[in-house]
């Protein structure tokens, strides 16, 4: 996620980050900041030229074997910022979300189809929903009881599901959707209507209870499949692949497939007067579809940067390894104060589009893509893992196209800047405010602290190593500094203990 950049002024630089605790609301900040630029001529970045040397490894996954398993009825997954987010006791392998909006009413009537497999033996489980009404529950295709208490939906199945077992959860429910407050941030998550009639989600870190029934904790990734109904004209866009396009009478289905897993947070749905603007050349930069959905304001004079999103990910896939989707673009939506990396389909505010800035947020989105979305925390208190590499991306973009003297001098100047902020270390967010400044900025200058101490060679090959080892899976701080160690051959902890605990930040 990228909240609204506000101005701070660094030496004749000027720096985009999240918002912290001292910094202005992201309702109210400014984006008028204009990213540093430099006089050197532009070079080749040492980032595309170390991926000549690439340590193949096998992929594993890093879900501790307990981490899906424990009381079955047990409301929570034993984050360490947010304890009862997701639920033990089973591990959903994919979600059928049939949604049905009427703007008209604000009326929301969805079926959830949960696919899902018992880690244990379960006389009930939970999942976490917020409001609505649910018209019925069956699972395995028998009526199940069911409470409820806050967002705690409790499931009692006619007959225990023995662990291992595949079981089916449906759920059909009504209601009118509407944005929750969430613990981690200012503003509200979940799903919002814009003034201008405009619908869309956006879920991180806690919002996805709030439009349909989930396993709402990074750790239980699943594929998906999205059916909405919105009145024609309307244009409805989910995450995946668009694969059939349904016409009734005053009304239009459209079915998207999400075929690579994917946490709850980063699930969305746009629904709106919006167009969707392909990108050809972008495309066959990208060697996969790229397309954006907008506002017809938008899509009929498009801001230059847009047209560089193929030319982000053939840069990017020279650094991190092959675009992880099948498909990317960008949603632009009203009254979103920030951006976020909903895989396939990052949504940005319209704020963002006149910002000089754009670029560079651009560039954070997608690096998402790799960070967060394909390699998902295991734990919010790992989000520097998300936050970090997405703004480091940004660097390293600068340093492909502007030169390496403008890495060093947004490196340096971004030390200088945190080390007046009294900011919390990267590795150690407050749960009140996970997306502070320090996770986003501080969490960059810890990659570039690597670099500079293992050397561009091992720094890249770790990067490469990390997204073919952990990709389509979860990880902990703990599993990348064991690749940097692996690839470097040799300790490195004493950087990570500096760098993401230290009450101070380090020189560089």
């Amino acid at each position: 996620m990228r909240p609204r950049p506000f101005v701070v002024l660094l030496a004749a630089a000027a720096v985009a980050a999240g918002c912290s605790s001292a910094d202005p609301s992201p309702e109210t900040a400014d984006t008028t900041a204009a990213p540093m630029t430099t006089t050197a001529p532009a070079a080749p970045t040492t980032a595309a030229a170390a991926t000549t040397t690439t340590t193949t490894t096998t992929s594993t996954t890093t879900v501790p074997p307990s981490a899906l398993t424990g009381i079955g009825d047990q409301a929570g997954l034993g984050d360490s910022l947010y304890p009862d987010l997701g639920n033990g006791g089973y591990d959903v392998a994919h979600y059928t979300l049939e949604l049905t909006f009427d703007p008209a009413t604000d009326v929301l009537t969805g079926i959830a189809t949960i696919d899902a497999a018992a880690t244990i033996e379960l006389d009930v489980f939970n999942l976490d929903f917020i409001g609505f009404e649910i018209l019925d529950l069956t699972v395995d295709e028998q009526p199940a009881d069911f409470s409820r208490a806050g967002r705690e939906l409790t499931i009692e199945p006619s007959m225990p599901i023995p662990a291992g077992e595949a079981f089916t959860a449906r759920i059909e429910y009504t209601g009118t959707p509407a944005p929750i407050p969430s613990r981690a941030l200012s503003f509200q998550v979940g799903w919002r209507t814009a003034t201008d009639g405009t619908s869309y989600v956006v879920s991180e870190p806690d919002g996805a209870a709030s439009w349909f029934p989930a396993n709402d904790h990074p750790l239980d990734k699943a594929t998906f499949t999205f059916r909405v109904t919105v009145p024609t004209p309307l244009l409805a866009v989910a995450n995946g692949v668009l694969t059939d396009t349904i016409t009734d009478i005053g009304a239009t289905t459209r079915v998207y497939e999400m075929d690579q897993p994917m946490p709850t947070y980063l699930t969305t749905v746009v629904i709106g007067d919006l167009d969707v603007v392909d990108d050809p050349a972008g495309s066959a930069a990208a060697g996969v579809p790229i397309r954006n959905v907008l506002p017809p304001v938008v899509a009929t004079d498009l801001p230059p940067a847009l047209g560089e999103q193929g030319d982000m990910v053939a840069f990017l896939e020279s650094v991190y390894g092959p675009y992880p989707f099948d498909l990317y673009g960008i949603a632009v939506v009203p009254e979103f104060p920030a951006a976020l990396e909903n895989s396939t389909l990052s949504i940005f505010g319209d704020g963002f589009v006149s910002s000089p800035l754009f670029e560079f947020v651009l560039v954070h989105e997608l690096a998402h893509q790799w960070f967060g979305d394909h390699i998902t925390p295991a734990d919010w208190g790992d989000i520097w893992l998300n936050e970090g590499f997405a703004t480091y991306a940004e660097w390293l973009w600068l340093e492909h196209t502007e030169g390496p003297a403008a890495l060093d001098q947004i490196t340096a100047g971004t030390r200088e800047q945190l080390a007046l902020a009294a900011l919390p270390p990267p590795g150690i967010p407050p749960p009140d405010d996970l997306f502070n400044a320090s996770v986003y900025r501080w969490g960059g200058l810890t990659l570039h602290a690597l670099r500079l101490e293992i050397g561009d060679d091992a720094f890249f090959t770790t990067l490469r190593t990390y997204v073919a080892r952990y990709g389509g899976s979860t990880a902990r701080t703990e599993d990348f500094i064991a690749v940097a160690e692996e690839i470097a051959g040799r300790p490195v902890d004493d950087v990570f203990d500096a760098w993401l605990y230290g009450e101070t930040i380090p020189e560089l």
